[in-house]
């Protein structure tokens, strides 16, 4: 049983507690459309080839129906070393996993943590990131079945291809739009179309071999996608352990100038998170210098 599938069960355990806390389990609180707090959280770390290490990281948005943005400073802040460590100001509602990564050197030791702080309405959480053993993860191939996350390129079929859940500031795509034209955002994906489950129980509703979502991560005003949600065009393959190769096309429009960073998420067919299994998903993040 991994290490992701026993943290579930904890967390059940701890719903059924109704208080009980283990260290990395969301204190329990049930959610509400408006009005409560966002928890962050801690999904793992693994290693790079260079011997630093990267941690995997996202949050819990308890308010169903409310986006929220909480500025870097004293309400969103991750410590030593920040307030500003490349984490997210806009908050989507519900459950975001693995939303963007952090890379410490491999000086950094077991005994060292970093500590993201939280404030809303009112509310204050504050989870630690260690290298703990037991949350090490394997985020670019599934050891069952050799599952890998899908390859992207972003606006040009010849760039480099990204994969895994990689996003963060330090490496995000710049780009410039205009508040009058927009963004076009343009995707190919490519993917070996394997399934991975965290229980190993068949998929139980037909979706896209790859699907991707877009999303705003910082910026001073309101961001739309046209479409909302889009789809990848199947160029090969759409089926289960059919090598699959498509492309998407939206535009991004923006209600104010200044700097933004836009947030892209490419699911394999494993699903949201990697059907559990924290693998195989790609993310990345687009810098938009907007001008009127």
């Amino acid at each position: 049983m991994n290490r992701w599938t026993v943290a579930r069960l904890c967390a059940a355990l701890v719903v059924a507690a109704a208080g009980v806390v283990s260290a990395q389990q969301f204190p329990y609180e049930p959610a509400k459309q408006f009005g409560t707090n966002i928890t962050p959280s801690f999904e793992g770390w693994y290693d790079n080839p260079d011997g630093s290490h990267v941690f995997l990281i996202g949050y819990l948005n308890r308010n169903r129906q409310e986006e929220i943005d909480v500025p870097i400073g004293p309400n969103n802040r991750i410590e030593p070393g920040g307030p500003d460590m490349g984490q997210p100001t806009h908050f989507l509602s519900g459950r975001q996993t693995g939303v963007f990564t952090i890379t410490v050197p491999k000086e950094f030791s077991l005994q060292q943590r970093l500590t993201w702080t939280l404030t809303v309405h009112g509310q204050t959480n504050s989870i630690p990131f260690k290298l703990t053993p037991e949350y090490t993860i394997r985020v670019f191939k599934d050891a069952a079945i050799g599952n890998t996350p899908p390859v992207v390129k972003l606006f040009d079929e010849k760039a480099a291809g990204m994969q895994g859940p990689i996003a963060s500031i330090a490496k995000a795509v710049a780009r410039t739009a205009t508040v009058s034209q927009g963004l076009p955002l343009l995707v190919w994906a490519n993917d070996d179309a394997k399934y991975t489950s965290g229980t190993s129980a068949p998929m139980t509703r037909p979706r896209p071999v790859v699907s991707l979502t877009w999303a705003k991560f910082r910026g001073p005003g309101k961001v739309t996608f046209d479409p909302d949600k889009p789809k990848l065009e199947v160029l090969a393959g759409g089926q289960q352990d059919q090598p699959f190769s498509g492309k998407s096309s939206t535009t991004a429009k923006f209600s104010d100038p200044g700097e933004y960073y836009l947030h892209l998420t490419v699911n394999d067919y494993s699903g949201t998170g990697g059907g559990g299994e924290l693998c195989c998903w790609t993310s990345a993040l687009v810098k938009v210098n907007v001008t009127q």
